[in-house]
């Protein structure tokens, strides 16, 4: 890497040499970040140490930004669950039509907790991070996905008016989160000196990254983004963390017509849906699978198996896997955890007796919700193993 070490200011030691790197990808969904917190503290306790010290890039899209800031920050999984604990219902709660017009003028709850966390003066100078950090927005006045990093050799982050280091962290989650409807939209001026240089800001689950697993591989290696970390099973791995996840059911073959309502109110939630299962084949195709659940009963879950591939599903997700000791040419290896919060997904966690239309909302803060999604989290981080990380977990 042909960087200057001094960029990094106090993280140089940490980046300014080359070696294998660790990436980890948080997906948005509300209140339903509880569900990657659990993950997430499951992996912390596997692998001994905070995530922090474990992984060298962390993303994250709305609820996932907030983790992912977080993380970033310093702070331990335990910090972020008592964070949501106490500060999510007042956050993520759905608010009557006339107070979402109010909170165009007014700081919200939202607002309010993440500077208290995060500071009001913290920008994204190295000072302030024990990692490198990635933020998904969507950009309303350009109408375009803007992920912004805290990587000193981005192009926009070179020290100039309007240098992308000197937005404060806070307003970038902020902007991140702004779900339209639930919350107003996040406008931020890069440069208090040009009004052009002054836009409006709207949830990055908007984008198609509200899993933004395969743009943080982007990010770490493509020459344009000046971080050129080494692809290859042996030198990169990520990890991508989701808030639950099921198909939005529509209209039937004997009603096609029937469900028509119904389908078109569903279909913002169907597209983001359908970009986050694109992000993860993509991940599982140019990558390597070591974990993560079944796509379809074609792609199965791509996680390489010796033998035929004839055979029923069962037969097949039987097979043999290659050892992750036989390297196949991947450029990086790559787990996915998440949790499926359909009907029968809920039933084989064990909770078939919850509806999963309550816990399928990313703005239920009711108390009871938030005890089930606690639990749902746990019974789905029994999935993490430090064996799917593969020669990355420490010994």
């Amino acid at each position: 890497m042909n960087q200057d070490s001094h960029a990094w200011g106090p993280l140089a030691e940490r980046y300014s040499n080359e070696r294998p790197r660790r990436l980890l990808a948080l997906d948005g969904g509300g209140i339903r970040g509880v569900l990657t917190l659990s993950i997430l503290k499951a992996l912390e306790q596997k692998l001994g140490s905070p995530l922090w010290r474990f992984f060298d890039y962390i993303a994250g899209t709305s609820t996932g930004a907030i983790i992912a800031a977080g993380l970033a920050r310093g702070m331990s999984v335990d910090d972020l669950l008592a964070f949501y604990r106490a500060a999510g219902p007042a956050m993520f709660q759905r608010s009557r039509f006339l107070e979402r017009l109010n909170s165009l003028y007014r700081g919200g709850a939202l607002e309010r907790q993440l500077k208290d966390t995060f500071g009001e003066a913290t920008d994204l100078s190295a000072e302030h991070f024990k990692t490198l950090l990635l933020v998904v927005t969507q950009n309303v006045t350009t109408d375009s996905p803007w992920p912004i990093s805290n990587n000193p050799f981005a192009r926009y982050n070179v020290r100039q008016p309007g240098c992308n280091l000197d937005i404060p962290l806070w307003k970038l989650v902020r902007a991140s989160t702004a779900a339209p409807i639930y919350f107003p939209p996040e406008v931020v001026q890069f440069n208090e000196s040009d009004d052009s240089q002054t836009f409006v800001f709207v949830d990055g689950g908007l984008t198609p990254y509200n899993n933004p697993a395969f743009l943080l591989y982007r990010f770490a290696t493509h020459p344009a983004y000046r971080l050129n970390w080494r692809s290859g099973e042996r030198h990169l791995l990520l990890v991508s963390v989701g808030t639950g996840a099921a198909p939005i059911l529509g209209a039937s073959a004997e009603q096609p017509e029937g469900n028509m309502l119904r389908t078109g109110l569903s279909i913002p939630s169907a597209l983001m849906y359908g970009a986050s299962v694109d992000q993860d084949i993509n991940c599982r195709i140019v990558g390597r699978c070591t974990h993560g659940a079944v796509i379809d009963s074609e792609l199965l879950d791509l996680i390489a198996r010796t033998g035929s591939d004839e055979g029923s599903v069962a037969e097949r997700l039987a097979r043999p896997r290659v050892p992750l000791e036989t390297d196949l040419g991947q450029a990086f290896l790559y787990c996915r955890y998440n949790v499926d919060l359909s009907a029968s997904g809920l039933a084989a966690l064990g909770f078939p007796e919850v509806d999963p239309k309550s816990v399928q909302r990313m703005d239920n803060t009711s108390a009871e919700n938030l005890a089930t999604l606690f639990d749902l989290g746990n019974a789905a981080a029994k999935q993490v193993d430090r064996a799917h990380l593969g020669g990355f977990a420490p010994a």
